[in-house]
């Protein structure tokens, strides 16, 4: 069990690149982890961490020990787990990534529906717009929102989402309603900076596709202030369906250029791939796939009005 310690000092410790933080993550002082990391490496004859006062990296030695080691930690959790979890019930801590607006807007009501349903799991959720690791900063799960690079996740699709361009009545009716991509460029846009090229809108319709370079005095990190702004009046926006759909119903906010909509986007949990899941992830990701199963609210009230072009919508 010593040695099992070493070397799960030293995953941590690599993977945070940090006595500190790897050290946090264990439960453990610093002094504890420096203790089990150095007696690791006097019992291997190697140096596996290059150290010095500002950071840790691996050495080259280090590198190809941690790939082993964490399957043999993997290995290991999975093997207690099995035993703790044999009546297949939830419990332990469940630490989940999420998209800061789809988050705040959608997930969290979903969460305390989760954590109501399954009182002996601890929810640890992180909002952040960055992609994290899962693996390296230890999340059990994310929901992210678009396309997905990272090929050694396990993906599971959620839901879809409209891209919805718009603007509020009054804007509409003192600048005039765009009816064709060419008149788009000529209007004040609120632009979204999270997105991979923010400035330039991409339109589908009628089997194409376009770019239309937009421009506007006002720039936000979130759909969310995007959303506030072209409600008051600054502009027109384009927004994930979830983060508008309030306003949109109410009228506060009016879809334009319909016909030409991006292909629709989707929300996915993702997760690390595992030999043995664990029931907290297994029953939550089942549980997000059965609450946004079917046309998702955030398409309701006003989507039906503005249906999406049939070139579009198909997944």
């Amino acid at each position: 069990m010593d040695r099992f310690d070493e070397i799960a000092a030293f995953a941590a410790v690599a993977d945070a690149r940090s006595f500190t933080h790897g050290a946090r993550r264990l439960g453990v002082s610093s002094a504890q982890a420096s203790k089990l990391v150095a007696r690791l490496e006097n019992r291997l004859g190697a140096r596996l961490l290059n150290r010095t006062t500002r950071d840790v990296s691996l050495t080259d030695t280090g590198r190809a020990y941690l790939e082993r080691a964490r399957q043999l930690i993997e290995d290991f959790e999975a093997l207690e787990g099995s035993v703790r979890d044999q009546d297949g019930c939830p419990r332990g801590t469940l630490k989940i990534s999420a998209p800061v607006s789809f988050g705040a807007s959608q997930l969290i009501p979903a969460l305390l529906d989760f954590a109501r349903a399954h009182p002996d799991v601890s929810l640890d959720v992180s909002s952040t717009d960055r992609m994290v690791n899962l693996v390296e900063e230890g999340f059990d799960v994310a929901v992210r929102i678009g396309s997905l690079s990272d090929s050694s996740l396990v993906a599971r699709k959620l839901a879809a989402v409209r891209m919805v361009t718009c603007a509020s009545p009054e804007y509409l009716a003192r600048s005039g309603t765009p009816k064709s991509l060419e008149e788009l460029a000529a209007h004040e846009a609120i632009i979204d900076t999270n997105a991979k090229d923010p400035t330039v809108w991409r339109f589908g319709g009628q089997g194409e596709r376009h770019d239309v370079r937009v421009r506007g005095r006002l720039s936000f990190s979130g759909a969310e202030p995007c959303v506030a702004a072209a409600r008051q009046g600054f502009g027109i926006t384009r927004t994930p369906a979830f983060a508008a759909a309030e306003d949109l119903r109410a009228g506060r906010l009016q879809p334009v250029l319909c016909a030409f909509e991006p292909e629709l986007i989707h929300v996915h949990a993702v997760y690390p791939h595992a030999r043995h899941l664990a029931p907290k992830v297994r029953f939550f990701v089942d549980f997000l796939a059965k609450r946004y199963a079917g046309e998702p609210e955030w398409h309701k009230g006003w989507g039906s009005a503005h249906p999406v072009p049939a070139e579009l919508a198909a997944v």
